[in-house]
C-alpha cells in the first residue's frame, strides 16, 4: 500500500511544514507514529480535528515529552524505527534527553530529521519566526507583487510547505537510502530559510545573466510580462496566459483575433505596456466561460483562474481523481502518482487515540506499554 510501505517513522507533532512532510510519507505508505499534548491547539487556531487534514494517514496518542516515562517511550520507539522527525527550536530536543545523540544510540541506523524556520545554527537560529520571515530573508517574498508595490504574501506554500516540509520529507527519503548503503542514520538540518534559497535558484542564473532585475512586476516570471500575466474578463472573473515561447505566443493572438501586435516583439520590455493593454482590452470582451470555450486545450498556454470550490469540478482534476472525500470533506488526493504502489490516504485526521493498540503495531509488549505511558 504506497511505496512506503514498511518504513516506520516517528513524528514529533508540531505545527506547518512537519505535518506537512508526515502527510506526505503517510500517504504514500509509511507507517508513522504522531505523537502529541492532549488537546494541543500550538498554532492558535482552533481548527477542530476532522479539517486538520494535513494529519491525515497515521494515528496519533499523546505523550508527555518532559516525563521520565514520555522520554523513555520515544527511546523505545526509536529503536524500532526507521527515522523520527521533530520541529522544536534548536537545543528543545536536547534538553529533553531526545536529541540526536540520545535516540541515535539506541539505534545507530535511525535518521533524524529537523525541520525549523532558521536552522539549528546562525544569530537568527533560536529566534522566533514564521513562514513570511523566512521568505523574505531567503529573497523570494521581495520577489512577489506590483510593480511599484508592496510584496505580496503567497499564503504559506513558499516556505511551509515547499522550502519546509517538502524538503525535509526529501531529505528524509535520501537518508534512507544513503542508510540502505552504509548502514549509518545521519542528522536531517531542513531549515525553511535553505529550503526557499534552493527553490529561487533559477532566478539568480537569470540575474547573472542580466535577465532579472530587482523592480518588482518587471521580469518574465514575475507579472511583468504581459504574456505571462492574468487578465480580467468581461464577468470580473480571472484568466492567466503563459504564452513564453513565440510560437504559442503567435497562437494567442490568432486565437485572440489580434492582428495589430508584432510577435516579433514579444520579449521587449519596452513593447510590454501596449501589448498588455491591448490583450487586456480583447479578454475584458468576453466573460471567463467564453474564454474557456475558445482557448481552453489549445496551444496558446490558457487556464482559467479558478476559485477553491471550483476546482475539484474541472474535467481535468476530475478525469486524474485529483480530489477525494474522506469522513465527509472533500480534499486533494496523494501526490505524486505511482503506476505500482499507488499511494491512498489511510483515514481522517484523529485526536489521540488509545496508546496500547498502536504501540503494539510497533513491537511493544503489553509490559512495556503499561510501564511507558
Amino acid at each position: 500500500m504506497g511505496p512506503l510501505k514498511g518504513f516506520k517513522i516517528i513524528e514529533i507533532a508540531g505545527i506547518g511544514p512537519g505535518p506537512f512532510c508526515g502527510m506526505l510519507l503517510a500517504d504514500m505508505g509509511a507507517e508513522i507514529i504522531r505523537l502529541e499534548r492532549v488537546g494541543a491547539d500550538v498554532a492558535g487556531l482552533g481548527l477542530p480535528t476532522k479539517f486538520n487534514l494535513m494529519n491525515r494517514s497515521r494515528p496519533s496518542i499523546a505523550v508527555d515529552l518532559k516525563s521520565d516515562k514520555g522520554r523513555e517511550l520515544v527511546l523505545r520507539l526509536c529503536e524500532n524505527a526507521d527515522a523520527i522527525f521533530e520541529g522544536f527550536r534548536p537545543g528543545v530536543m536536547e534538553r529533553l534527553g531526545l536529541g540526536p545523540e540520545d535516540c541515535m544510540a539506541r539505534n545507530p541506523r535511525l535518521v533524524y530529521g529537523r525541520i525549523t524556520g532558521w536552522g539549528q545554527d546562525g544569530p537568527l537560529a533560536g529566534a522566533a519566526g514564521h513562514d513570511p520571515n523566512y521568505i523574505a530573508l531567503a529573497g523570494a517574498l521581495g520577489c512577489i507583487g506590483e510593480r511599484d508595490g508592496a510584496p505580496v504574501y503567497p499564503l504559506n506554500l513558499i516556505g511551509d510547505m515547499g522550502g519546509g516540509g517538502a524538503y525535509l520529507a526529501m531529505g528524509l527519503l535520501a537518508a534512507l537510502l544513503e542508510v540502505s548503503r552504509s548502514g549509518k542514520g545521519q542528522v536531517v538540518d531542513a531549515a525553511m530559510i535553505d529550503g526557499v534559497s534552493s527553490l529561487m535558484t533559477f532566478l539568480y542564473g537569470l540575474t547573472a545573466a542580466g535577465l532579472w532585475r530587482e523592480q518588482r512586476g518587471s521580469n518574465i516570471l514575475d507579472g511583468g510580462a504581459p504574456y505571462l500575466k492574468t487578465y480580467r474578463t468581461a464577468d470580473d472573473k480571472h484568466v492567466v496566459i503563459g504564452t513564453l515561447e513565440n510560437r504559442f505566443f503567435r497562437e494567442l493572438l490568432q486565437l485572440l483575433g489580434i492582428d495589430d501586435v508584432d510577435p516579433e516583439r514579444q520579449h521587449d520590455p519596452a513593447y510590454w505596456p501596449h501589448l498588455e493593454a491591448r490583450l487586456a482590452g480583447v479578454f475584458a470582451s468576453r466573460t471567463r466561460a467564453e474564454w474557456d470555450d475558445i482557448l481552453i486545450g489549445t496551444d496558446a498556454c490558457y487556464a482559467p483562474v479558478l476559485g477553491l470550490s471550483e476546482v475539484p469540478q474541472h474535467p481535468h482534476n476530475r478525469a486524474r481523481g485529483r480530489y477525494v472525500e474522506v469522513d465527509g470533506i472533500q480534499q486533494p488526493a496523494p501526490a505524486p502518482q505511482f503506476s505500482r504502489t499507488p499511494s491512498q490516504i489511510q483515514s481522517p485526521p484523529a485526536d489521540p487515540q488509545p496508546a496500547q493498540p498502536v504501540l503494539r503495531q510497533w513491537g511493544l509488549t503489553d509490559d512495556e506499554i503499561q510501564q511507558l505511558t
